[in-house]
């Protein structure tokens, strides 16, 4: 028998009642951290996307049909960045997912130095406009998203977007 750590000492008179304590709330069925690696190619765009989206589905993750797209199109931009940027120096990369009961944090992390700025948009270029829409979609969702080096000495690009769905009882 568990004495809480208490001790075997004499208690108090009316010691014998337990001491209310906050117990933190069960978290919620859809929420955790999910992390896999790929390759850094091309073939790992879709991949990503296709590996997100059904989780978001298989863990009944309450987002908006808007808000699912918008993680997605975060997924497929920030994967197409790193192998179109980081692939030399950074064979593979992780994407992670992680939801709490109020948000979702997309992150993917590779191992290029590099740390990449969005830049304003140039109309006559093609291309080079990740960044700046991925900031976008998470700011219209009312999320924040920035760049980190790692330990390891690459970087990590996450985005956390909020949920609007009530807690469950």
């Amino acid at each position: 028998m568990d004495d809480h750590g208490r001790g075997p000492a004499p208690r108090p008179a009316g010691g014998e009642a337990e001491l209310s304590v906050p117990t933190p709330p069960d978290p919620l069925p859809y929420e955790g951290v999910w992390r896999f690696t790929a390759s850094a190619v091309d073939a790992s765009v879709p991949q990503a996307r296709h590996a997100v989206r059904d989780l978001l589905h298989r863990q009944g993750v309450p987002v908006s049909e808007d808000l699912a797209q918008g993680i997605l199109l975060i997924v497929s931009e920030l994967v197409t960045n790193a192998v179109r940027h980081a692939a030399l120096l950074s064979p593979m990369l992780a994407v992670e997912i992680a939801v709490g009961a109020e948000w979702v944090r997309v992150s993917v992390e590779d191992n290029h130095p590099y740390r990449p700025t969005a830049l304003e948009a140039d109309h006559g270029r093609t291309g080079g406009r990740g960044l700046l829409l991925v900031r976008e979609i998470t700011r219209e969702a009312g999320g924040v998203c920035d760049v980190e080096h790692t330990s390891s000495g690459g970087k990590v690009i996450w985005a956390a977007l909020p949920l609007t769905a009530a807690r469950v009882p």
